[in-house]
């Protein structure tokens, strides 16, 4: 299914990787101006990101829904850091808009999507 592809790329090849390398550069927190509980969240996505890529790949449900967790709680991340932390908007950050729209697609073909791969399990 095209959907699975664009899914699974987008997490590893966008999500995971750029995750994986704040790692590599500046460890569990490359995001200085960002408070820990946070950095720690974004570096934990290196590991969800390539998890939901691999279920998806796999064609397990699983994997929708981690994806669906995973851009609702990231999302409500760069959208409080955004606002909440630098005081910035919506149409100064263009990773924000692009992870927003990322999310909108999820959300809208996700449903579908999950609908025609196997179980959870098994």
């Amino acid at each position: 299914m095209a959907m699975v592809v664009v899914y699974a790329g987008v997490l590893v090849f966008v999500g995971a990787a750029a995750h994986l390398t704040g790692l590599v550069h500046s460890g569990l927190h490359p995001y200085r101006w960002a408070p820990e509980w946070l950095n720690l969240f974004w570096s934990s996505l290196a590991v969800f990101d390539s998890l939901a890529a691999l279920l998806l790949v796999g064609g397990r449900r699983a994997g929708v829904d981690l994806m669906c967790a995973i851009m609702a709680t990231d999302l409500a991340a760069n959208w409080y850091a955004a606002y909440g932390i630098q005081h910035s908007d919506f149409f100064a950050e263009p990773g924000l808009q692009r992870l927003t729209a990322f999310a909108l697609l999820v959300c809208a073909t996700g449903p579908f999507v999950r609908s025609r791969l196997g179980p959870a399990t098994g």
